[in-house]
């Protein structure tokens, strides 16, 4: 049977608009802005308590949370697995994702995640669910000049422009931070407290105080100044300078909870300087803490402690005054700390943690899973809630590299208890 000529016209215009309807249809569906979020299906996990020694190898960057889980970073992924002492990453406890935009940043408080996305959509997660506890809108991010790696450290253990401080009230605020602007948002139900503008890139964010400010770094007219900003409000409470310090400043902050959070002190110098001079932080200007001067010192709690000529040396930070000294590890370096617990690494990939007050050794074991060997470098280093993992890299270390040359394996994250 055949159409009449205007009939069989009328028919291939209809089908050819309701090919079109679908093919929009799938696109939409496809391409449009989507969240999927997976919630947990089984019971939150106890926090772990394992003996002290190497757990296993990741091939991506764990973020700690509250001492029972292991969070993950993907391209346009947030998601955690468990047990937080497993030896292999497993199958998601949660999950949750978003599309087209990117994920750029991840912090965490207790059983609170949060995480900061390329179109600076703030979102924050229950971890003991997975489930979103509210949305924000935050400043969209400063373009990195440093890319992202496939382990995604840079994105949770050093979340760019995403910093938490505890208030003395008790509240915690997260402040987000972009080219030229930054909000303080309430972590506890996401209202925003406030937010400033910002002159651009020649102000930078370097972390926040245990007392409950951001510290910025700004070099946008003269010298370069160290501004404390009032996480609760937002308003710049001092401006300061090391007195006789160079027009250019490398300041680094040292005794962070966690990334670059609640920090105790920093360290100025000029560029390329080696140290450099240490500084106590609190509710008024800095106070000068020669004991954190060297260039690897660290600061846990309120001791320094330092490798110098070969032998670890641990001082009141406050005082100057030699609490221990312990020799016999070498060419250690110290790694990193935590509350508690100051770890240190051997020429030979030994991790030996101290207890920073006394210098009495914790724990000491060889960082060497399988049948991998110690011949790496160690790369990026998180220590958090006892446990330390470290990126293992290729030597020599090549910064430009791709990354099947850069990191040492890949399963390139080692996970230890200490």
């Amino acid at each position: 049977m055949r159409f009449p000529r205007g009939r069989r016209r009328l028919v291939i215009a209809v089908a050819a608009l309701l090919a079109t309807a679908a093919v929009v249809v799938i696109v939409h569906r496809v391409l449009a802005p989507a969240e999927v979020s997976t919630v947990a299906r089984a019971d939150y996990p106890a926090p772990a308590r394992p003996a002290a020694g190497v757990i296993g190898r990741l091939p991506v960057a764990p973020l700690i949370v509250d001492g029972r889980l292991r969070v993950y970073a993907a391209h346009r992924q947030l998601y955690a697995d468990r047990p937080v002492d497993g030896r292999y990453r497993t199958s998601p406890y949660w999950s949750y994702r978003r599309w087209p935009a990117e994920l750029t940043g991840v912090v965490a408080s207790g059983s609170t995640v949060v995480s900061r996305w390329s179109d600076g959509r703030l979102v924050a997660l229950d971890a003991r669910t997975g489930g979103v506890l509210w949305r924000a809108d935050g400043p969209e991010p400063t373009e990195s000049v440093t890319p992202v790696r496939r382990t995604g450290a840079a994105t949770v253990w050093d979340a760019p422009g995403l910093q938490l401080a505890d208030l003395p009230d008790g509240r915690t605020v997260l402040v987000v931070t972009g080219e030229a602007q930054a909000r303080g948002v309430e972590l506890s139900g996401g209202r925003e407290l406030w937010r400033v503008e910002l002159p651009g890139r020649c102000r930078s964010d370097l972390g926040t105080t245990a007392a409950g400010q951001l510290i910025g770094l700004d070099t946008c007219a003269g010298p370069a100044t160290v501004e404390f900003r009032d996480a609760a409000t937002g308003t710049v409470a001092e401006r300061w300078r090391p007195s006789n310090g160079p027009d250019a400043l490398v300041v680094t902050p040292l005794g962070c909870r966690t990334g670059r959070s609640d920090c105790r002190g920093l360290r100025t110098a000029g560029p390329g300087d080696e140290g450099g001079q240490g500084w106590l932080l609190g509710a008024g200007p800095p106070v000068a803490a020669p004991a954190l001067d060297p260039a690897g010192a660290v600061l846990v709690g309120e001791q320094s402690v330092a490798v110098l000529d070969g032998v670890v040396v641990g001082r009141s930070a406050r005082t100057g005054t030699e609490l221990w000294r312990s020799g016999g590890l070498g060419a250690a370096r110290v790694l990193a700390g935590q509350p508690g617990r100051v770890h240190l690494l051997t020429e030979a990939n030994d991790l030996v943690t101290l207890e920073p007050g006394t210098g009495r050794q914790l724990s000491r074991f060889v960082l060497n899973v399988g049948s991998d060997g110690t011949g790496w470098a160690p790369g990026a280093v998180t220590a958090e809630d006892g446990f330390v993992a470290v990126e293992r890299l290729r030597k020599p270390v090549d910064p430009v590299s791709d990354d099947r040359r850069y990191y040492y394996t890949g399963e390139a994250v080692i996970l230890a208890a200490t």
